[in-house]
């Protein structure tokens, strides 16, 4: 079976076609097309601006991806989309995109979760067996386990996602947004020295990024206004926006690594699988390994194509339900910005 899966809940629009063997066997990627709408300097993506780039590129992301498959319209055996969470606008797109595929095509439509997307091709790429999964974004934060035929939520941040705390604060900065805001803050990182004190908030499961934010930002502010230049109190040398970078990392991956912990001694699993654009973060899978080593578990996360948002993953996640018989109905094909993971029932696994 073949399904093209159209992925657009944020400034990424993406477009991926994939071959599920008719016998048991690994998934084939015969496509993964992404565009990304680059906002300026300082400036986040408004959704009316990134609906426009989804409209004006989806239809040659489209003809890209099954030129690459080396398919035609014929082979395709359902079109899968996003139906949320996400940005009101680019999911209206992208869904209106699917409905037009469907009919002029004829092909059964499938809404996809985007979460349970990315968690499926996490599975499928790293072949994790049953992982506690810390799903990472800039609009979402999870800590998540599988029971029952559904993902449970175990721990979520409660207000604002890490993702958008790292590209707030680069806004903050006006670091550019080119590839990605949150990548430039990773390198800028990697120049830092100095671990400025933050707040930390961890709630149980949940955590909060929020005060951080606002903390670093005056900080932020502080450094910019000192024109003496501010100094470490204990070593004397300078702070530099490295140095923020540093900091903010550290303590929000820390957070992020604290209640992953927590939740693998609750179910007792010794993987974790770690999904979504942050993900992409080598220094989040480094403390992340450090702490799964220590546990004597493991741990897996796939590069920039799979964890960053990508078509591929909504086909995978929509042929994995259409196998099992699920269809969405085009009266049905709807998109919504709010759509819980633990609200799928995942009929293909056990």
């Amino acid at each position: 079976m073949i399904a093209l899966g159209l992925e657009g809940s944020a400034n990424k629009l993406g477009v991926g076609v994939i071959l599920h063997p008719q016998k048991s066997g690994p998934a084939q990627i015969l496509a993964n097309i992404r565009h990304t709408f680059v906002s300026p300097p300082g400036e986040g993506f408004l959704p009316k601006d990134t609906a426009k780039h989804h409209r004006s590129w989806v239809v040659r992301l489209v003809k890209e991806a099954l030129k690459e498959a080396g398919i035609t319209v014929n082979d395709v055996d359902c079109i899968c989309y996003t139906k949320g969470p996400g940005m009101g606008a680019p999911l209206q797109s992208v869904a209106v995109s699917a409905r037009m595929l469907s009919l002029l095509w004829d092909k059964k439509l499938v809404g996809v979760n985007h979460c349970v997307g990315h968690i499926e091709m996490g599975r499928e790429i790293t072949r994790a067996q049953n992982p506690v999964v810390l799903y990472v974004s800039g609009g979402n934060t999870q800590i998540i386990a599988y029971a029952s035929q559904r993902y449970r939520i175990f721990g979520e941040a409660l207000d604002i996602a890490v993702g958008n705390c790292l590209d707030r604060f680069a806004r903050t900065l006006n670091i550019s947004n080119d590839p990605a805001p949150g990548y430039n803050i990773e390198q800028m990182a990697k120049n830092g020295k100095h671990l400025l004190d933050l707040p930390y908030t961890v709630k149980g499961m949940d955590c909060s990024f929020s005060g951080i934010l606002a903390s670093i930002d005056v900080l932020a502010a502080k450094l910019e206004n000192d024109r003496a230049g501010w100094t470490d109190e204990f070593t004397g040398e300078v702070i530099t926006r490295e140095d923020l970078c540093f900091s903010l990392q550290e303590t929000v991956f820390a957070m992020l690594v604290e209640i992953t912990e927590r939740a693998m001694a609750h179910v007792g699993s010794s993987q974790v699988l770690v999904v979504g654009g942050v993900g992409c973060n080598e220094r989040l899978q480094e403390m992340m390994g450090i702490m799964a080593q220590e546990r004597g578990g493991s741990v897996y996360a796939t590069d920039e194509r799979f964890c960053i948002d990508n078509g591929i993953m909504i086909a995978h996640a929509g042929l994995l339900a259409y196998r099992t018989g699920f269809t969405t109905q085009l009266e049905d094909s709807t998109c919504t910005q709010r759509f819980r993971t633990d609200e799928v029932l995942v009929k293909w696994r056990d």
